[in-house]
C-alpha cells in the first residue's frame, strides 16, 4: 500500500485491514478442517410412531406422499414446535436465518426439551445474517444431544457491523456464497420445507415487520429423500461445528413470549395440539401426491462450474415453468433476472400462456437494493403482456395474507414467499426467488409438487393476494410523448385509487432505490 493512501485511511480501518490480511483469502471457512463426526438420518424411521403411520400410508397410496400448505405464520411456529414435541428418535432443521427473538428461543426450549429426552437434534444454520442475540441459538451445541454447525462462517464472530462488512470484502469470494434453505425434518418421517426462517417477522407476530410466506407440510416416502440433502450439507467441507468456534458464555434460558400486538396466544396454541395433531390424524388434512426434491448440492459454485459433479435446481424449476401450456402464476419477493429468466417469461407469453406475478411494491420491500434491480423489468414485462401485481403495506383485506387484523393494523407486511403456479396442476414451493443470486450463487431448496387439487388452493391464495384491496394492478400509461410509464391502482375504503407516482414510505426510500439502480449489482441480487 502506498503511504500516500494509508495516510487518507481512517487508523482504526488500516488496522483492521491489517489484522484481517493475515487470514488471508482462504476458499474454504476457518475450522473447515477441524474434526467433525459424519452421522446421517435415521436409518429406520418406520421404528417410530410418525414412521410408522406415515410409510405405510405412503405405500397405500402407491409411494405418494402426504402434503399440506401452511400459509398462516403462526402456525408456522406451532406447527414447528408440536412437530418437535412429537420427536422420537431425531431433530434435522436447516435454516438460512434462525434468530434469537422470543420466536426462535421458544423453538430453541422445544429443541432442548427433545434433547433432554434423548432425542438426537442436529441444526445447520447460515452464516450470513446474524445478527446480535443469534449466538443464543448456537449455544444450544452446549447440551450433549444437540450439534450445532455454521455453514460457510465470517472468521470475524462478532457483530459490529463495520468489522463484519471488512470480513465480508476481504473474503468475498467465499462469503458471499450463502446456504439459503429452510428444512426441518422429524423421525426421518415428517417435514416442513418451503421459504420461511425460523424469526418473528417470518411467523408474523412482529409490529415492526410481518413476512408472507409458506412452508410445505411432507409426510411419508417424500422425508428420506428431504433427509438425504440436508445429510449432504451436514457432512459438507462449508458446515463448521459451532464449538470451533468462539461462543459468548452466557444466554437467556427462559423466553417471555405474549405477542399481545397479534392478539395471539402462543403457548395456549402449542398446547392444543393443533394445527399438528389435524396433520397427523385427520385423512382429509393432507393431499396424497408425487413430488420431486430440487436442490442444489452444498458445492453449487463448484457443480456450476463443472469442478466437481452435483446437482443444480434452476434446470429442474425452469422446466417445470417451461411446461405451462396456459397460465404460469408466480409469487416471488425479489425479482431480479437475467435475460435467461425474462426471454423465459417472454417465450410463454409468446405462446399466449398468461403470466401472473405477485412481488413486493416499493412501500412494502425488505431489500432496497433488489427491489432497484427489480425496477428495472416492469415496463418490460408489461410489454410483453404480463401482469404485475405489488403487495401493500397496509391491508384492506388479509384473505391470503396469512395473518391476523390485529398485526395487520401497523401497516409493514411484506411479501417473502416464493411459489410457482403451473396450469394449475402442479406447483414449486420452496427457498428460491426468481432472482440471480437464488439461481446463480445462494444454494436453494424446494419442492415440485404434482397435485392439481393443492395447485388450486395456491392459485386461490394468489387470486386473493392480488384482489384490490391488498395489492396494486402495475399496468403502462403512455405519457404525453407517448412514452410507455408505469401507474398503480388499489383499493382503499372500496373506492379505487389511481397512483401516477409509486407508492412509497417517502421521499429518502424512493431516493435510494433511484440510487442503487445506477449501480451495477444486478447479479449479487
Amino acid at each position: 500500500m502506498d503511504l500516500w493512501l494509508a495516510a487518507e485511511i481512517d487508523v482504526r480501518l488500516l488496522l483492521v485491514l491489517v489484522i484481517f490480511s493475515m487470514v488471508g483469502c482462504s476458499t474454504l471457512p476457518r475450522g473447515a478442517s477441524s474434526p467433525k463426526t459424519p452421522s446421517s438420518a435415521l436409518e429406520r424411521p418406520e421404528d417410530t410412531r410418525l414412521g410408522r403411520k406415515f410409510l405405510a400410508a405412503s405405500q397405500q397410496h402407491h409411494d405418494e406422499s402426504g402434503y399440506h400448505v401452511i400459509n398462516s405464520g403462526i402456525d408456522g411456529l406451532v406447527t414447528r414446535i408440536q412437530m418437535i414435541d412429537a420427536a422420537e428418535r431425531t431433530i434435522d432443521m436447516q435454516y438460512f436465518i434462525f434468530r434469537g427473538d422470543d420466536t426462535g428461543l421458544l423453538i430453541a426450549e422445544a429443541l432442548e426439551r427433545a434433547a433432554d429426552r434423548g432425542v438426537r437434534v442436529r441444526v445447520l444454520v447460515d452464516d450470513g445474517d446474524t445478527v446480535a442475540g443469534d449466538e443464543k441459538i448456537l449455544a444450544l451445541g452446549r447440551h450433549p444431544n444437540i450439534e450445532v454447525r455454521i455453514f460457510n462462517p465470517f472468521d470475524y464472530r462478532g457483530h459490529n457491523a463495520f468489522l463484519r462488512q471488512i470480513d465480508f470484502l476481504l473474503h468475498k469470494g467465499r462469503l458471499d456464497y450463502r446456504m439459503h434453505n429452510k428444512l426441518m425434518v422429524v423421525d426421518n418421517s415428517v417435514a416442513l420445507v418451503g421459504g420461511r426462517n425460523v424469526g418473528a417477522q417470518y411467523f408474523q407476530v412482529e409490529p415492526d415487520s410481518q413476512f408472507a410466506d409458506d412452508d410445505a407440510f411432507a409426510a411419508g416416502e417424500i422425508g428420506p429423500a428431504l433427509s438425504k440433502t440436508f445429510d449432504s450439507y451436514w457432512n459438507s467441507q462449508f458446515s463448521v461445528p459451532s464449538t470451533v468456534l468462539p461462543l459468548p458464555k452466557e444466554r437467556s434460558k427462559e423466553a417471555a413470549v405474549s405477542f399481545k400486538d397479534g392478539g395471539v396466544d402462543v403457548r395456549a396454541r402449542i398446547a392444543s395440539g393443533s394445527p399438528f395433531r389435524e396433520l397427523i390424524t385427520d385423512d382429509g388434512a393432507l393431499h396424497w401426491a408425487k413430488a420431486t426434491v430440487v436442490c442444489d448440492s452444498p458445492d453449487k459454485k463448484n457443480v456450476a462450474t463443472r469442478k466437481r459433479r452435483g446437482r443444480l435446481m434452476a434446470p429442474e424449476v425452469t422446466q417445470a415453468m417451461q411446461g405451462a401450456n396456459r397460465e404460469l402464476l408466480m409469487v416471488t419477493p425479489y425479482f431480479v433476472p437475467s435475460d435467461t429468466e425474462i426471454a423465459l417469461l417472454e417465450e410463454l407469453r409468446a405462446r399466449n400462456a398468461k403470466v401472473r406475478i405477485l412481488s413486493n411494491s416499493l412501500e412494502s420491500a425488505p431489500v432496497l437494493s433488489a427491489q432497484s434491480g427489480y425496477n428495472k423489468f416492469r415496463i418490460r414485462l408489461l410489454e410483453s403482456g404480463a401482469q404485475l401485481y405489488e403487495v401493500r403495506a397496509l391491508l384492506s383485506s388479509t384473505r391470503g395474507s396469512g395473518q391476523s387484523r390485529a398485526i395487520s393494523r401497523y401497516g409493514t407486511y411484506g411479501l417473502h414467499a416464493k411459489l410457482y403456479v403451473m396450469d394449475r396442476q402442479r406447483f414449486y414451493i420452496g427457498s428460491m426467488n426468481y432472482d440471480q443470486r437464488s439461481w446463480r450463487i445462494n444454494t436453494e431448496i424446494g419442492l415440485i409438487i404434482e397435485s392439481p387439487e393443492m395447485a388450486g388452493e395456491v392459485a386461490r391464495r394468489f387470486e386473493a393476494m392480488v384482489s384490490p384491496d391488498a395489492a396494486y394492478r402495475v399496468y403502462l400509461h403512455d405519457d404525453s410523448k407517448g412514452r410507455p410509464e408505469l401507474h398503480w391502482t388499489t383499493e382503499i375504503d372500496h373506492q379505487k385509487v389511481e397512483f401516477t407516482h409509486e407508492p412509497n414510505r417517502g421521499f429518502w426510500q424512493r431516493t435510494k432505490v433511484e440510487v442503487l439502480g445506477l449501480l451495477p449489482i444486478e447479479r449479487e441480487l
